[in-house]
């Protein structure tokens, strides 16, 4: 008899659409974001690409990062999970102490040698990813029970927890535990306790919202306001509602085809801080909803490539750390533009690859070179 031939595997592949789409996400961001602050800089900085220049050398920086990940073993993160986690913790820590910086009523920052500032919370959301990843491999077939659910649970709820003390910042929070969440979901063998729960907090926040807009008409919580503001942002326009109402002018304004790149009206000095979480509203306004839509199917490409690392990694750690990643983005995408079209009270979470600021450009170009890092582990048959 005649055995049978044995398959050869090669271990040379690489997701090149992958690190296209990056690339070109990293370049069609840095373009909208000088088109978008160019004011601002020339206004506060006597610069109009003050902005655009740092955010292009924290991109350099960042590809560069990536490259170093990329060509790390993403087992290592593994094995020193507890450690990364735990820095991650100290790090959001010291911002309570004198290091820590304090913009615009928000002490969520370290302050560097310099202007530079560094924000420990993004390290958190990666701290997350690659604890929870560990530890749900850890567990394996014990997930199916409460005390493995209630172990991640509380990986997630610490994280939620220090990231909302010590920086004071909800969305961050909220995000680092649906990540939590997803994983865990992932993980589960079973769908029915999760659609359960998913419900249960839904009708809870509906007959939440319902309350306060008939029972509170104005507080002195800034968050409880954002919510009032959001619920009904013409009648608080004094209040938080001007930066919403704006936003949604200038989506309204661009139509299908936009007004063209660089010339939004709403951007000179009109909202507020439009380089950071408020982007996607000038980027409506000067591409128009065309524009979205390139940018949503560049997201959508995106989240396809690292779904398919999820699909075709080695093993189950490679794989959860790829899904972590991937709700990640998608996560921070969906809520931005939540917050741009006030489907959501604003959160001030920002719009990935698109919007301004160093460590989070830094961070994600991290998780990136973790994602590509796992695709050269995925093994292909030779024919």
């Amino acid at each position: 008899m005649k055995r049978k031939k044995e398959k050869k595997f090669r271990s040379t592949y690489f997701d090149y659409e992958l690190l296209l789409i990056i690339i070109f996400l990293s370049c069609f961001g840095l373009v909208m974001l000088y088109s978008t602050s160019s004011y601002s800089g020339y206004v506060n900085y006597d610069n109009d690409m003050h902005y655009f220049t740092k955010q292009m050398i924290f991109t350099i920086l960042s590809l560069i990062a990536m490259w170093i990940v990329t060509c790390v073993d993403y087992h290592l993160y593994g094995a020193f999970s507890n450690e990364i986690f735990w820095g991650s913790m100290f790090l959001m820590f010291l911002v309570q102490t004198p290091l820590g910086y304090e913009s615009m009523g928000a002490r969520r920052w370290i302050q560097l040698p310099g202007d530079m500032t560094f924000q420990p919370a993004e390290v958190t959301k990666i701290a997350v990813i690659i604890l929870v990843s560990c530890e749900l491999c850890r567990i394996g077939k014990k997930i199916n029970t409460r005390e493995g659910v209630l172990k991640i649970l509380l990986y997630g709820g610490i994280a939620a927890f220090g990231v909302r003390v010590f920086t004071e910042n909800l969305s961050t929070a909220i995000i680092v535990f649906l990540i939590s969440c997803v994983l865990l979901f992932v993980a589960h063998p079973k769908t029915k306790p999760f659609i359960k729960a998913f419900v249960l907090c839904a009708i809870v926040a509906i007959i939440g919202m319902i309350v306060l807009l008939y029972t509170v008409k104005s507080s002195d919580n800034f968050r409880l306001n954002r919510v009032l503001t959001w619920l009904d942002p013409e009648n608080k326009n004094a209040v938080g509602g001007f930066q919403v109402l704006q936003g949604l002018y200038a989506i309204g304004s661009g139509g299908f085809w936009g007004k063209g790149l660089g010339n939004s009206s709403q951007k000179l000095g009109v909202i507020p801080e439009v380089q950071n979480d408020m982007i996607l509203s000038v980027i409506c306004e000067e591409l128009g909803i065309f524009g979205v839509i390139v940018i949503l199917f560049l997201f959508g490409a995106l989240i396809y490539r690292i779904m398919f690392i999820a699909q075709n990694a080695p093993d189950m750690f490679g794989s959860l750390l790829a899904v972590g990643v991937m709700t990640h983005i998608s996560i921070q995408v969906i809520l931005n533009i939540a917050v741009v079209t006030n489907m959501i009270p604003t959160t001030g979470i920002t719009l990935p690859f698109f919007s301004y600021g160093g460590t989070s450009i830094i961070f994600l170009m991290a998780e990136m070179g973790i994602v590509l890092g796992i695709s050269t582990k995925i093994k292909i048959e030779d024919k």
